[in-house]
């Protein structure tokens, strides 16, 4: 859980913070009414990821508050009552992120939204590719002001290695004139790349070329902005963009997710199979396990359907530790698929590693222990259907077989 400094001398203004903030349950507020309070608690404890500041208090009438959150190098958003346009440019340069005035609700939710978007950013990786050192470290001061991961690539070369590398970064902020490869041609590099289709790329340019502009949005970049930028019309276009990015993974994730355990439904399974198979190379590297809890019904008449959510809930965290990088499916009901293109050796060490760790973990707050049984499928085939119809007769042999145990051959091969 993360906190957030409030300094606020209104107890309704306070009040209406710590609601909006603490409805999301990664918060928690730490409320102070003025300067004083405020460095005792910074004293104390530092370890805030963020700070809400009034400008005028009343042992701090001339923005103190400010420079002590600034001083422990805390994010810091501003909001006052009054909205002047010189004491807004001179925080927004002293590195305060927001000066949002106390106008509406709107304003309020404009502060919540902004902390929920630094605690997005901590795990947020950004590619800034410029080949002017100085320009590079300005828009890198920008981004890890809000605590974004930032990665740097001084050309379109350098950047397509660097995305190769950290295959989890989410936006690119690219100049269009560089050597070796220019901008424009980095996102049509990238949209080239399915797998970095979602990505977002924020085009830059000194030229305010229109036509430029137009170019890089239809070869695949989200947005473009003219150099030079105020830093404050910079961060709205990075946060809306991400945003909608979001959103749009939301939308796709409610059509792929379990709602129970938050991994992937058997639609996606069978989308990404079309894929997985279409590609021969690919196709002969796949492994299909049918993994099941056993004893589930148990569960549900004796403990009730609501503890045995809990465990299918608790099983797929589980599952989703010791396969970070496969597949994983919920089948139906406390029958779970995992598909792995994995080297068979490696695979099987973490599929023992994870029925060891079934077998000892205490399961829900009645704290009972279970094991399961799995069916390993990892010949070849034409296509998902008939390794998933093998590994579920081995599922099968293992179930009636004593349960607790693994089966990656048929039984009358094995005796043959």
């Amino acid at each position: 859980m993360y906190k957030v400094l409030v300094v606020e001398d209104s107890a309704t203004v306070r009040k209406i913070v710590n609601k909006l903030i603490e409805d999301n349950p990664h918060f928690t507020c730490d409320l102070c009414e003025d300067l004083a309070e405020a460095s005792t608690a910074l004293a104390n404890n530092s370890d805030y990821l963020a700070a809400i500041v009034d400008l005028n208090l009343p042992d701090a009438p001339n923005g103190e508050s400010v420079e002590l959150a600034l001083s422990y190098n805390l994010p810091t958003i501003v909001l006052t009552g009054n909205f002047d346009e010189f004491t807004r440019a001179q925080l927004l340069d002293q590195g305060v992120l927001d000066y949002i005035t106390k106008e509406s609700r709107y304003s309020y939710l404009q502060v919540s939204k902004l902390i929920d978007r630094l605690r997005k950013n901590l795990t947020t990786r950004v590619l800034v590719v410029e080949d002017s050192k100085t320009s590079r470290n300005h828009i890198c001061s920008l981004l890890k002001k809000f605590k974004f991961q930032v990665h740097e690539a001084s050309d379109g070369i350098e950047a397509l290695g660097v995305l190769e590398q950290h295959r989890d970064i989410k936006m690119v902020i690219s100049d269009h004139r560089m050597p070796n490869m220019d901008g424009y041609e980095l996102v049509k590099a990238i949209r080239h790349e399915k797998r970095m289709q979602d990505l977002v790329f924020i085009g830059l340019s000194a030229t305010g070329d229109s036509v430029l502009t137009s170019k890089f949005i239809k070869s695949g970049a989200n947005d473009f902005l003219s150099k030079p930028f105020y830093h404050e019309e910079f961060y709205c276009r990075v946060m809306q963009n991400l945003e909608s990015q979001e959103m749009i993974q939301t939308i796709r994730d409610s059509a792929n997710l379990d709602p129970l355990t938050k991994v992937y439904n058997r639609r996606y399974l069978y989308e990404v199979a079309e894929e997985l198979y279409a590609n021969k190379a690919s196709r002969n590297q796949v492994i299909v396990s049918m993994i099941d809890a056993d004893n589930f019904k148990k569960v549900n008449d004796t403990l009730g359907h609501k503890t045995g959510d809990m465990l299918l809930q608790e099983f797929a965290a589980l599952l989703q530790e010791y396969f970070p990088d496969d597949l994983i499916v919920r089948y139906g009901g406390e029958e779970f698929t995992v598909v792995s293109l994995r080297p068979p050796k490696s695979y099987l060490a973490a599929l023992s590693q994870f029925m060891n760790a079934v077998r000892t973990t205490q399961f829900t707050n009645h704290k009972f222990n279970i094991t399961c049984s799995i069916g390993v499928c990892a010949e070849e085939f034409d296509c998902l259907e008939s390794q998933l119809d093998v590994a579920d007769a081995r599922l099968y042999q293992a179930k009636h077989s004593g349960k607790d145990r693994i089966v990656t051959r048929d039984e009358t091969k094995a005796q043959a």
